[in-house]
């Protein structure tokens, strides 16, 4: 058997010589092995009508061995997933060739590559031919624990079989001790950024209490509600509220239509339409901020590790004033034990199973209250300070050209290494968190834009070009020092602060939420 680290017989000129390994988990861990597996086996199916017993068996083959990712699309709900599974059923994968002989490794080496955390390894293996989906051969790599005596083995295949990350599989006796790892593979920069797999539904239960939100990385959306059949260039998600939340996302981007109100004739409570600018967010009725935080609450009464922040702002063709916008919101929605409304930034033991408000809007709240102020934001800017001071904004929305999508992706790596040189002082005391908290802003980097008149600058079509590259930046170069553009290329936690995100889990793709949220683990190092 030959050598795996042997030069294949074509390559593909694009990609670099050497696979490269990139640890960002708190667990040393050793590359052990690496086999070269010949090309798995797909068929092809037409799209299946049938409701007998040959339809029923294909559907349970589809539901074993997954589906792929289908790109972002501007498919109404419906649609888009019957799209999707047309899509999808072209491929079957099938582990076995026919005849039932398992797939062949090709060649194998042993290897002794050390991965330290948080640390680049290069190695001496050569990517897989023809690296993508559907074709060209695959890696096995084993990874372990040192000191595990070979209990605490992890294996994955390279390419996985669909473009999400893959999950690492645990090898050994005792599965009490298994860690969760997630590996991303860039194919065409021959890369590997492993993750630790934190429950996405949970991750901040394993965080200190003492942590300023400022201080971690947290995955948002934009018009986070927009996820419905819509006007075009209005819907800017592909899954609900409910979905984002047991998915890690954290911070919620809302806007809503305030009427003009005669408050002392009002003894019920009002309903606030969901809008984006000037348009419901549902071509079949109105959706109302009360439903919205129904979902928030049921998800926060199942989860009181968790807290989400939610960024609220009046829009619509409402005549109501930020002013009444806010006397309603504390009459009727705020209600303190549920919601964080204080005027500073939170630590995590502060507002656990608590909403914390971010307020664009102006209202006066009195005393130490109105939630984090986002009153004065600073319009259309690559780097602005909202006129609080407590909130630091990268919002370049005003694409109107494909062309400016490069500077967009440019805008928001440039904020994310700004957040990066934060430095929290772990452990640390009560008077020093709260200088840090004073001292340090909210960093809120939007990865959204869109042109309302350009069909190829929606919502969705923008995230399809940008959501991959900030997986890329977020993998290989985050944290690095001289890879970023900036001249300062200090390096501290490596938090991201909230990333605002568009179009996050079409197709069951989480891959940016997950790269966001596990660059906490960089902190978990210093507790």
């Amino acid at each position: 058997m030959g050598s795996a680290g042997s030069r294949p017989r074509r390559s593909l000129a694009a990609i670099p010589e050497t696979i490269t390994i990139r640890n960002l988990t708190i667990t040393p861990l050793e590359l052990k092995l690496v086999e070269r597996l010949e090309p798995p086996v797909f068929f092809h199916h037409p799209p299946h009508h049938s409701e007998g017993n040959d339809g029923f068996a294909n559907n349970i083959t589809r539901m074993i061995v997954g589906r792929g990712r289908s790109p972002p699309s501007n498919k109404t709900e419906g649609e888009g997933q019957q799209q999707q599974d047309n899509d999808n059923d072209d491929f079957v994968f099938h582990p076995h060739h026919p005849g039932g002989r398992p797939r062949v490794v090709t060649a194998s080496q042993d290897l002794g590559v050390s991965l330290a955390p948080f640390t680049e390894s290069p190695t001496t293996i050569f990517p897989p031919l023809e690296a993508h989906q559907h074709s060209g051969e695959q890696l096995r790599l084993t990874f372990e624990e040192p000191n595990s005596n070979g209990q605490g083995r992890y294996t994955c295949e390279i390419p996985g079989l669909s473009e999400k990350s893959i999950e690492l599989t645990f090898i050994g006796d005792n599965n009490a001790h298994a860690k969760e790892f997630t590996a991303i593979y860039l194919p065409h920069l021959a890369y590997i950024a492993l993750f630790s797999s934190a429950q996405l539904s949970s991750w901040m239960s394993k965080l200190p209490d003492e942590i300023p939100l400022s201080s971690l990385s947290i995955p948002g959306t934009h018009n986070s509600p927009t996820c419905h059949v819509a006007l075009p260039s209005v819907r800017c998600q592909a899954v609900s509220v409910t979905e984002q939340l047991e998915n890690g996302v954290r911070f919620l981007d809302v806007r809503v239509n305030c009427p003009g109100l005669d408050l002392d004739g009002q003894d019920k409570k009002p309903e606030l339409a969901l809008v984006h600018a000037a348009f419901p967010i549902a071509l079949s009725g109105a959706r109302y901020l009360s439903g919205l935080l129904e979902e928030v609450y049921g998800f926060l009464e199942e989860r009181p590790s968790e807290t989400v922040m939610m960024s609220l702002k009046r829009e619509g063709t409402g005549r109501g004033s930020d002013q009444l916008f806010g006397e309603v919101l504390k009459r009727w929605y705020l209600t303190p034990e549920k919601w964080y409304t204080r005027a500073r930034i939170p630590s995590l033991g502060e507002v656990r199973g608590k909403v914390v408000l971010v307020r664009r809007f102006h209202s006066d709240f009195g005393g130490d209250e109105g939630g984090i102020d986002g009153s004065v934001w600073p319009d259309n800017v690559a780097d602005g300070v909202c006129g609080s001071g407590r909130i630091r904004i990268q919002d370049f929305y005003e694409v109107g050209r494909v062309e400016q999508i490069e500077h967009k992706i440019e805008y928001a790596c440039q904020e994310l290494q700004r957040s990066a040189k934060m430095c929290l002082p772990l452990p640390c005391g009560v008077e020093e968190l709260q200088a840090h908290r004073d001292k340090e802003p909210l960093y809120i980097n939007f990865l959204s834009a869109s042109s309302f008149f350009n069909s190829s600058l929606w919502p969705d079509r923008i995230a399809g070009k940008v959501n991959p590259r900030m997986v890329e930046y977020l993998c290989r170069n985050h944290a690095v020092e001289g890879r970023g553009s900036l001249e300062d290329k200090v390096v501290g936690d490596a938090a991201t602060g909230v990333v605002v995100t568009d179009w996050v889990g079409h197709g069951g793709d989480w891959d940016l939420v997950r790269c966001i949220v596990g660059w906490n683990a960089r902190l978990q190092l210093k507790v």
